[in-house]
């Protein structure tokens, strides 16, 4: 089955950054789209980024655009986020999930417990 493991995240200033990392087996992960999704308090899941099975063609959301990267290393099944210019907003549970497309999929699978962020001063 598919098992995650989690790291990175943690509380941070309004302004500041941090790097989510997202470990991977039970799936051929080099061969399959990713993308990060997040879930704020009280609020539904939301997709945040997605990438190409082979990490050269990338996509955001409009929240998240230019603040944000994703990036991932297929030779170590990790995906990773990297956050910058955190806002309170920000803050959300995050989780790695495999989708059918880099291009703002509509649907996603995301395992696991995910990673708390937290941006508050």
């Amino acid at each position: 089955e598919v098992q995650v493991v989690y790291s990175g995240g943690g509380l941070v200033q309004p302004g500041g950054y941090l790097t989510l990392s997202c470990a991977a087996s039970g799936f051929t992960f080099s061969t399959v789209a990713m993308s990060w999704v997040r879930q704020a308090p009280g609020k539904g899941v939301e997709w945040i980024s997605a990438i190409n099975s082979g990490g050269g063609s990338t996509t955001y959301a409009d929240s998240v655009k230019g603040r944000f990267t994703i990036a991932r290393d297929n030779a170590a099944s990790t995906l990773y986020l990297l956050m910058s210019s955190l806002n309170p907003e920000d803050t959300a549970v995050y989780y790695c999930a495999n989708t059918t497309t880099w291009y703002r999929p509509r649907d996603y699978n995301y395992w696991g417990q995910g990673t708390q962020v937290i941006v508050s001063s």
